[in-house]
């Protein structure tokens, strides 16, 4: 999970800056006219995205990816809101509200924002490979040879806890695989040889 100082360190890229306050002005005029954010917490919404996307893979979300939503979002948080209202966690009932008019529009912020910071048109591309199992130590050399932001991306995106990106047996339902494999794609992600074994590494 990202910490509010790599947040703040993300947004400080101009194509990023902008890009961000671009789609806040559109969704808050939309979505939430009386809304109150700053670009930090909207980027961090924008963090948010594929992992609200997967929770959402089933058509509903329950009390439980509810809770780790909000937990996950108050982290992300600038300042930290544990006494009073946090903003990314409020911004975040819009969004999820109609998450599937935006979600394109969020998702393509997101791409901007991991090709400016990785470099991503710089990492080694390969055939997206769809059958096999993932040989475990060439994946976790893979992880450990990986751009470090890339890795933060992948876990922030996909995984309750950033620790578990090694490990071989991550545990998901078809559903929520199938959307992680369509964000990944919109994510331009899926030509990544690291992303490709991370998801054969669930179950």
């Amino acid at each position: 999970m990202f910490t509010e100082y790599e947040i703040e360190s993300m947004i400080e890229y101009p194509e990023v800056k902008d890009a961000t306050k671009a789609l806040k002005k559109d969704f808050l005029k939309t979505e939430a006219p009386y809304l109150e954010i700053e670009d930090e917490d909207f980027f961090s919404l924008i963090i948010m995205t594929p992992t609200i996307g997967i929770a959402m893979a089933d058509g509903k979300i329950s009390l439980f990816e509810e809770m780790a939503l909000n937990k996950k979002a108050r982290k992300l948080s600038k300042g930290g809101y544990f006494m009073k209202k946090d903003p990314v966690v409020y911004a975040m009932k819009f969004l999820i509200k109609n998450y599937y008019n935006w979600s394109d529009k969020f998702l393509d912020v997101l791409k901007l924002t991991i090709k400016v910071t990785c470099g991503l048109d710089a990492i080694v591309h390969a055939p997206v490979e769809k059958k096999g199992e993932v040989d475990y130590k060439e994946y976790r050399q893979a992880v450990l040879h990986s751009p470090y932001l890339l890795i933060r991306f992948i876990a922030s995106f996909f995984l309750e806890n950033d620790e578990d990106i090694i490990n071989q047996n991550h545990k998901i339902g078809k559903e929520e695989y199938q959307r992680m494999i369509i964000i990944g794609e919109k994510l331009e992600l899926d030509h990544i040889p690291v992303f490709q074994m991370f998801c054969k590494t669930f179950k």
